[in-house]
């Protein structure tokens, strides 16, 4: 890749500002965690693995940012920080993930110094990273036997759903990177690109990536997935996740649930593919799930250009929860897992 989405250099956090993409590559430097978090809440960054990773540099930042002289007062510090950042989105479990993570390094009581801690804490946000960066890469090889061939003449058609590129999550992706890996290895792949109403993340994002590393794409709109599958003949579709619960309910961006449903009426298997931070074995099933609505303006404009007439009321639920039972499988770092997902997630 030609970019960093995100980038920790000399005490800064630079974030590539998905906002402008695809026609202006712009970054916003930031040096204070409240910032941080209101780049996270107006999707500057999104993503969930991308989240995760950007709380943990902005707890980096507020471990610069504090004056206290003691391990104590800047553990306290820090927690105010968390409290603010955990306010950001209430969905993607990763936030919390990382967030809990910091936490639980400065919680050692080795750590006698505030600059013992400062140290820790951006270490911890380093090995997230990393973390996120491999668990991506592994995702990848693990899906290469569920891709079929293909040839040059009749490639294998995969169905992707917004956005789970290295801009979701730090590096090399998660659903996406099925497809890029799969490409990587010479299996001939064209992806179908949903557009992802109404942020538009699928044909803003998605398809600038695949374009930039040269895998064949098209973009289509949200409502044509089904008569794609019916009519050009789909291999598998992949999608991302937000959160996975205990049970296998995946909290994705909206548009999955229907999604998983025309795949099912389709005879396709439908694949959820992120890493094992997004699985929160601590939430039983999707409804426990909490689903952000976020604002109005959203689906009434397109940037600034809106569509709709004045004063229409408008539901805009950023994610929806497929039940498990719509679900082929859920592919991992540590490998891939089948039904039944409250057994074998639990072994996982």
């Amino acid at each position: 890749m030609t970019y960093r989405a995100i980038q920790w250099t000399n005490g800064v956090l630079r974030l590539l500002d998905q906002r402008l993409l695809p026609h202006t590559v712009a970054y916003i430097d930031y040096v204070d965690y409240r910032e941080v978090a209101e780049a996270i809440k107006v999707m500057v960054v999104r993503g969930a693995p991308a989240i995760g990773i950007t709380a943990a540099y902005g707890m980096a930042l507020a471990a610069q940012q504090s004056h206290s002289s003691s391990a104590e007062g800047l553990r306290a510090d820090l927690g105010t920080a968390a409290a603010v950042l955990r306010q950001a989105r209430p969905t993607a479990v990763n936030l919390f993930w990382a967030l809990e993570r910091v936490l639980a390094r400065v919680a050692n009581p080795d750590w006698v110094t505030a600059d013992a801690v400062r140290a820790e804490v951006l270490a911890e946000a380093h090995a997230i990273y990393e973390l996120e960066k491999q668990s991506n890469f592994k995702i990848g090889q693990n899906a290469l036997p569920l891709v079929p061939q293909g040839v040059p003449d009749a490639p294998t058609r995969i169905l992707h759903h917004c956005n789970t590129g290295p801009l979701a999550t730090g590096e090399y992706g998660t659903a996406l990177r099925v497809i890029t890996a799969a490409h990587e290895a010479g299996k001939y792949v064209h992806a179908y690109v949903d557009e992802t109403r109404p942020r538009l993340q699928g044909a803003r994002l998605t398809a600038w990536e695949l374009q930039q590393m040269g895998v064949p794409h098209t973009v289509i709109v949200d409502g044509a997935a089904a008569h794609v599958m019916r009519t050009v003949g789909i291999a598998l579709c992949v999608v991302g996740c937000d959160r996975v619960a205990a049970n296998g309910d995946t909290a994705n961006k909206i548009g999955t649930y229907m999604l998983a449903l025309a795949a099912r009426a389709h005879g396709i298997p439908f694949y959820v593919v992120g890493p094992t931070s997004t699985i929160d074995m601590a939430v039983a099933g999707g409804d426990d799930i909490q689903i952000e609505a976020r604002p109005a303006r959203e689906v009434t404009h397109i940037r600034e250009c809106q569509i709709t007439p004045d004063g229409v009321q408008v539901a805009n639920p950023a994610f929806d929860i497929t039940p498990a039972r719509y679900i082929t499988a859920i592919i991992t770092e540590k490998g891939v897992v089948y039904p039944p997902f409250t057994e074998n997630l639990a072994r996982l």
